[in-house]
């Protein structure tokens, strides 16, 4: 196994494991810039794009349901969802069950936009995995799946305030 050349003086596993952690997080930066290229030709940023895709999919959704299904605050998608209902994409209505949540849903205007770009979102993402073997692809696609699971299990199992502070980042 060749590791990438690094100063840690660490076990080999302790380096293994962040060679892994570091090749990871290189091809996880590398297809999401790639996937992504063509949304400013749609004036969309990775985050408007993810809000109204999930909305298309799922339809109506809160704003905490909308920052769990596209992995970001609900806080930071605040001002997303604002950009969004300034540019006719989105727009915000009380729950009528509940009103104190706010549902976002697509506008007609939502709804063409996504139309329009999901082909073309899917056609780059196919053109990304296709340096891989199909059976290369499943394999990433179950490891990936593996090692989300348990890390998922691993928080829901840990106390809050045991360990590491809930959403803390390390570095590397």
């Amino acid at each position: 196994m060749e590791l990438m050349p690094n100063r840690y003086a660490g076990s080999p596993e302790d380096r293994a494991a962040l060679d892994a952690y570091v090749k990871l997080w290189r091809a996880s930066h590398a297809v999401e810039v790639a996937s992504n290229r063509h949304l400013a030709a749609h004036n969309l940023t990775i985050s408007q794009f993810g809000v109204i895709e999930a909305l298309y999919h799922l339809g109506p959704l809160s704003q905490r349901e909308l920052a769990e299904k596209i992995l970001r605050s609900s806080g930071n998608l605040t001002m997303v969802i604002d950009n969004l209902e300034r540019d006719g994409l989105v727009r915000r209505d009380r729950d009528e069950v509940d009103r104190r949540i706010m549902r976002v849903s697509l506008t007609p205007d939502g709804e063409a936009l996504i139309g329009r770009v999901l082909p073309q979102h899917v056609s780059g993402i196919r053109e990304v995995f296709s340096v891989l073997t199909g059976e290369e692809r499943d394999q990433l696609t179950r490891l990936s799946k593996k090692l989300g699971l348990a890390l998922r299990e691993r928080e829901q199992a840990e106390p809050v305030g045991a360990g590491r502070r809930r959403g803390a980042r390390g570095s590397a």
